[in-house]
Protein backbone atom coordinates (compact mmCIF):
# COMPACT_ATOMS: atom_id res chain seq x y z
CA UNK A 1 0.00 0.00 0.00
CA UNK A 2 2.83 2.41 0.80
CA UNK A 3 4.55 1.70 -2.52
CA UNK A 4 1.30 2.43 -4.37
CA UNK A 5 0.88 5.68 -2.44
CA UNK A 6 4.37 6.91 -3.30
CA UNK A 7 4.09 5.77 -6.93
CA UNK A 8 0.96 7.90 -7.42
CA UNK A 9 2.34 10.93 -5.60
CA UNK A 10 3.62 12.62 -8.79
CA UNK A 11 0.76 11.68 -11.13
CA UNK A 12 -3.04 11.49 -11.13
CA UNK A 13 -2.98 8.54 -13.53
CA UNK A 14 -0.02 6.33 -12.51
CA UNK A 15 -1.27 3.30 -10.60
CA UNK A 16 1.17 0.64 -9.41
CA UNK A 17 -0.10 -2.83 -10.34
CA UNK A 18 2.77 -5.11 -9.33
CA UNK A 19 6.52 -5.30 -8.72
CA UNK A 20 8.55 -8.23 -10.03
CA UNK A 21 11.93 -8.81 -8.39
CA UNK A 22 14.96 -10.77 -9.59
CA UNK A 23 18.10 -11.43 -7.57
CA UNK A 24 21.61 -11.87 -8.97
CA UNK A 25 24.31 -12.13 -6.34
CA UNK A 26 24.04 -9.08 -4.12
CA UNK A 27 21.98 -7.16 -6.68
CA UNK A 28 18.20 -6.81 -6.68
CA UNK A 29 16.45 -5.88 -9.92
CA UNK A 30 12.91 -4.50 -9.63
CA UNK A 31 10.46 -4.26 -12.53
CA UNK A 32 7.53 -1.94 -11.81
CA UNK A 33 4.31 -2.46 -13.76
CA UNK A 34 1.80 0.41 -13.77
CA UNK A 35 -1.33 1.60 -15.51
CA UNK A 36 -0.87 5.06 -17.02
CA UNK A 37 -4.23 6.02 -18.53
CA UNK A 38 -3.97 7.14 -22.15
CA UNK A 39 -0.32 8.20 -21.84
CA UNK A 40 2.52 5.95 -22.95
CA UNK A 41 3.73 6.80 -19.47
CA UNK A 42 7.49 6.17 -19.50
CA UNK A 43 8.32 9.48 -17.80
CA UNK A 44 5.28 9.17 -15.54
CA UNK A 45 6.48 5.80 -14.28
CA UNK A 46 10.08 6.98 -13.92
CA UNK A 47 8.99 9.81 -11.62
CA UNK A 48 6.84 7.45 -9.60
CA UNK A 49 9.64 4.91 -9.26
CA UNK A 50 11.97 7.65 -8.08
CA UNK A 51 9.45 8.46 -5.34
CA UNK A 52 9.35 4.78 -4.33
CA UNK A 53 13.14 4.52 -4.27
CA UNK A 54 13.40 7.62 -2.10
CA UNK A 55 10.91 6.08 0.32
CA UNK A 56 12.79 2.75 0.39
CA UNK A 57 16.08 4.58 0.91
CA UNK A 58 14.71 6.02 4.15
CA UNK A 59 13.80 2.54 5.39
CA UNK A 60 17.01 0.92 4.14
CA UNK A 61 19.77 3.55 4.45
CA UNK A 62 22.49 1.05 3.49
CA UNK A 63 20.80 0.40 0.13
CA UNK A 64 22.79 1.59 -2.90
CA UNK A 65 20.64 2.59 -5.88
CA UNK A 66 22.78 1.95 -8.96
CA UNK A 67 20.30 3.06 -11.64
CA UNK A 68 16.61 3.81 -11.99
CA UNK A 69 16.47 1.85 -15.26
CA UNK A 70 18.30 -1.06 -16.88
CA UNK A 71 17.93 -4.13 -19.05
CA UNK A 72 15.23 -5.63 -16.81
CA UNK A 73 13.12 -2.60 -17.73
CA UNK A 74 13.68 -3.04 -20.80
CA UNK A 75 13.25 0.16 -22.82
CA UNK A 76 14.16 0.59 -26.50
CA UNK A 77 15.60 -2.93 -26.73
CA UNK A 78 14.35 -6.20 -28.15
CA UNK A 79 14.26 -8.32 -25.00
CA UNK A 80 12.71 -11.66 -24.12
CA UNK A 81 11.43 -10.24 -20.81
CA UNK A 82 9.12 -7.88 -22.74
CA UNK A 83 7.76 -10.82 -24.74
CA UNK A 84 7.15 -12.88 -21.59
CA UNK A 85 5.92 -10.18 -19.21
CA UNK A 86 4.43 -7.75 -21.74
CA UNK A 87 5.14 -4.03 -21.86
CA UNK A 88 2.75 -1.28 -22.91
CA UNK A 89 -0.15 -2.98 -24.68
CA UNK A 90 -0.27 -6.71 -25.49
CA UNK A 91 -2.41 -7.32 -28.57
CA UNK A 92 -3.53 -10.30 -30.65
CA UNK A 93 -5.09 -9.40 -34.01
CA UNK A 94 -6.65 -11.99 -36.30
CA UNK A 95 -8.62 -12.29 -39.52
CA UNK A 96 -10.09 -14.94 -41.82
CA UNK A 97 -9.34 -14.38 -45.51
CA UNK A 98 -11.70 -16.13 -47.90
CA UNK A 99 -10.29 -18.48 -50.55
CA UNK A 100 -11.60 -16.25 -53.33
CA UNK A 101 -9.73 -13.22 -51.98
CA UNK A 102 -6.51 -15.24 -51.58
CA UNK A 103 -6.69 -16.29 -55.23
CA UNK A 104 -7.97 -13.11 -56.90
CA UNK A 105 -6.41 -10.37 -54.76
CA UNK A 106 -3.32 -11.98 -53.25
CA UNK A 107 -2.59 -14.02 -56.39
CA UNK A 108 -1.68 -17.20 -54.51
CA UNK A 109 -3.34 -20.06 -52.60
CA UNK A 110 -3.91 -20.92 -48.95
CA UNK A 111 -1.60 -23.94 -48.85
CA UNK A 112 1.35 -21.99 -50.29
CA UNK A 113 0.91 -19.24 -47.70
CA UNK A 114 0.76 -21.69 -44.79
CA UNK A 115 3.82 -23.63 -45.98
CA UNK A 116 5.84 -20.45 -46.54
CA UNK A 117 5.03 -19.12 -43.07
CA UNK A 118 6.12 -22.40 -41.46
CA UNK A 119 9.47 -22.13 -43.23
CA UNK A 120 9.84 -18.47 -42.23
CA UNK A 121 9.13 -19.26 -38.57
CA UNK A 122 11.53 -22.21 -38.51
CA UNK A 123 14.29 -20.20 -40.15
CA UNK A 124 13.88 -17.35 -37.70
CA UNK A 125 13.32 -19.41 -34.55
CA UNK A 126 16.88 -19.15 -33.27
CA UNK A 127 16.93 -15.37 -33.63
CA UNK A 128 13.39 -15.03 -32.28
CA UNK A 129 14.30 -17.03 -29.20
CA UNK A 130 17.25 -14.78 -28.46
CA UNK A 131 15.63 -11.46 -29.27
CA UNK A 132 12.07 -12.11 -28.16
CA UNK A 133 10.48 -12.28 -31.59
CA UNK A 134 11.64 -9.03 -33.24
CA UNK A 135 10.00 -8.68 -36.66
CA UNK A 136 11.90 -6.48 -39.12
CA UNK A 137 8.93 -6.07 -41.48
CA UNK A 138 6.61 -5.15 -38.61
CA UNK A 139 9.22 -2.58 -37.58
CA UNK A 140 8.73 -0.70 -40.88
CA UNK A 141 5.00 -0.40 -40.25
CA UNK A 142 5.28 0.36 -36.53
CA UNK A 143 7.86 3.10 -37.13
CA UNK A 144 5.69 4.77 -39.78
CA UNK A 145 2.64 4.80 -37.49
CA UNK A 146 4.72 5.97 -34.54
CA UNK A 147 6.07 8.98 -36.45
CA UNK A 148 2.62 9.81 -37.85
CA UNK A 149 0.92 9.70 -34.44
CA UNK A 150 3.61 11.31 -32.27
CA UNK A 151 5.02 8.25 -30.52
CA UNK A 152 8.68 7.72 -29.64
CA UNK A 153 10.20 6.21 -32.83
CA UNK A 154 12.99 4.57 -30.80
CA UNK A 155 10.39 2.43 -29.06
CA UNK A 156 9.57 0.69 -32.33
CA UNK A 157 12.21 -1.87 -31.29
CA UNK A 158 10.23 -3.52 -28.50
CA UNK A 159 6.91 -2.56 -30.09
CA UNK A 160 7.83 -4.57 -33.21
CA UNK A 161 8.13 -7.86 -31.34
CA UNK A 162 5.67 -10.00 -33.26
CA UNK A 163 4.89 -13.56 -34.25
CA UNK A 164 2.73 -14.19 -37.32
CA UNK A 165 0.68 -17.38 -37.53
CA UNK A 166 -1.12 -18.73 -40.62
CA UNK A 167 -3.36 -21.78 -40.87
CA UNK A 168 -5.95 -23.23 -43.22
CA UNK A 169 -9.52 -23.21 -41.88
CA UNK A 170 -13.01 -24.15 -43.10
CA UNK A 171 -11.89 -27.52 -44.53
CA UNK A 172 -8.67 -25.98 -45.83
CA UNK A 173 -10.38 -23.47 -48.12
CA UNK A 174 -9.86 -20.22 -46.21
CA UNK A 175 -6.89 -18.64 -44.46
CA UNK A 176 -6.70 -17.68 -40.78
CA UNK A 177 -3.94 -15.16 -40.01
CA UNK A 178 -2.97 -13.70 -36.65
CA UNK A 179 -0.27 -11.45 -35.28
CA UNK A 180 0.69 -11.52 -31.59
CA UNK A 181 2.42 -8.36 -30.35
CA UNK A 182 3.12 -8.35 -26.60
CA UNK A 183 4.72 -4.94 -26.14
CA UNK A 184 3.20 -2.13 -28.22
CA UNK A 185 4.12 1.13 -26.48
CA UNK A 186 1.74 3.92 -27.47
CA UNK A 187 -0.13 6.84 -25.95
CA UNK A 188 -2.63 9.43 -27.14
CA UNK A 189 -1.61 12.24 -24.78
CA UNK A 190 1.72 13.89 -24.03
CA UNK A 191 4.97 14.08 -25.98
CA UNK A 192 4.74 14.26 -29.77
CA UNK A 193 0.98 13.60 -29.78
CA UNK A 194 0.52 17.33 -29.21
CA UNK A 195 2.20 18.33 -32.49
CA UNK A 196 -0.24 19.64 -35.10
CA UNK A 197 0.15 16.95 -37.78
CA UNK A 198 0.37 14.11 -35.28
CA UNK A 199 -2.64 15.41 -33.36
CA UNK A 200 -4.62 15.57 -36.61
CA UNK A 201 -3.68 11.97 -37.41
CA UNK A 202 -4.83 10.78 -33.98
CA UNK A 203 -8.08 12.71 -34.50
CA UNK A 204 -8.53 10.99 -37.87
CA UNK A 205 -8.20 7.62 -36.13
CA UNK A 206 -10.69 8.67 -33.45
CA UNK A 207 -8.23 8.31 -30.57
CA UNK A 208 -7.01 11.86 -29.96
CA UNK A 209 -6.38 12.88 -26.34
CA UNK A 210 -7.57 11.24 -23.14
CA UNK A 211 -10.79 9.28 -22.88
CA UNK A 212 -12.62 10.77 -19.88
CA UNK A 213 -15.25 8.03 -19.61
CA UNK A 214 -12.79 5.13 -19.85
CA UNK A 215 -9.19 6.22 -19.19
CA UNK A 216 -6.74 4.22 -21.27
CA UNK A 217 -9.20 3.07 -23.93
CA UNK A 218 -7.89 5.50 -26.59
CA UNK A 219 -4.35 4.18 -26.16
CA UNK A 220 -5.62 0.59 -26.29
CA UNK A 221 -7.49 1.31 -29.52
CA UNK A 222 -4.37 2.89 -31.04
CA UNK A 223 -2.41 -0.27 -30.15
CA UNK A 224 -5.10 -2.31 -31.93
CA UNK A 225 -4.72 -0.08 -35.00
CA UNK A 226 -0.96 -0.75 -34.98
CA UNK A 227 -1.51 -4.51 -34.78
CA UNK A 228 -4.14 -4.39 -37.54
CA UNK A 229 -1.76 -2.53 -39.84
CA UNK A 230 1.00 -5.04 -39.10
CA UNK A 231 -1.36 -7.92 -39.90
CA UNK A 232 -2.25 -6.35 -43.26
CA UNK A 233 1.41 -5.75 -44.05
CA UNK A 234 2.42 -9.28 -43.09
CA UNK A 235 -0.35 -10.73 -45.26
CA UNK A 236 0.77 -8.60 -48.22
CA UNK A 237 4.44 -9.49 -47.81
CA UNK A 238 3.95 -13.24 -47.38
CA UNK A 239 1.56 -13.30 -50.34
CA UNK A 240 4.09 -11.47 -52.52
CA UNK A 241 6.74 -14.00 -51.54
CA UNK A 242 4.45 -16.98 -52.15
CA UNK A 243 3.43 -15.62 -55.56
CA UNK A 244 7.02 -14.78 -56.51
CA UNK A 245 6.17 -11.07 -56.89
CA UNK A 246 8.42 -9.54 -54.23
CA UNK A 247 11.39 -8.50 -56.39
CA UNK A 248 9.14 -7.82 -59.38
CA UNK A 249 7.00 -5.35 -57.40
CA UNK A 250 10.06 -3.62 -55.95
CA UNK A 251 11.47 -3.12 -59.43
CA UNK A 252 8.14 -1.75 -60.69
CA UNK A 253 7.08 0.52 -57.85
CA UNK A 254 10.25 1.37 -55.94
CA UNK A 255 12.45 2.61 -58.78
CA UNK A 256 12.86 6.06 -60.20
CA UNK A 257 11.53 6.32 -63.74
CA UNK A 258 14.57 8.45 -64.60
CA UNK A 259 17.03 5.61 -63.92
Amino acid sequence: ANLRKYMSRSSRFARLQRVKCAVAGRNLYMRFSCSTGDAMGMNMVSKGVQNVLDYLQDDFPDMDVISISGNFCSDKKSAAVNWIEGRGKSVVCEAVIKEEVVKKVLKTNVQSLVELNVIKNLAGSAVAGALGGFNAHASNIVTAIFIATGQDPAQNVESSQCITMLEAVNDGKDLHISVTMPSIEVGTVGGGTQLASQSACLDLLGVKGANRESPGSNARLLAAVVAGAVLAGELSLISAQAAGHLVQSHMKYNRSSKD
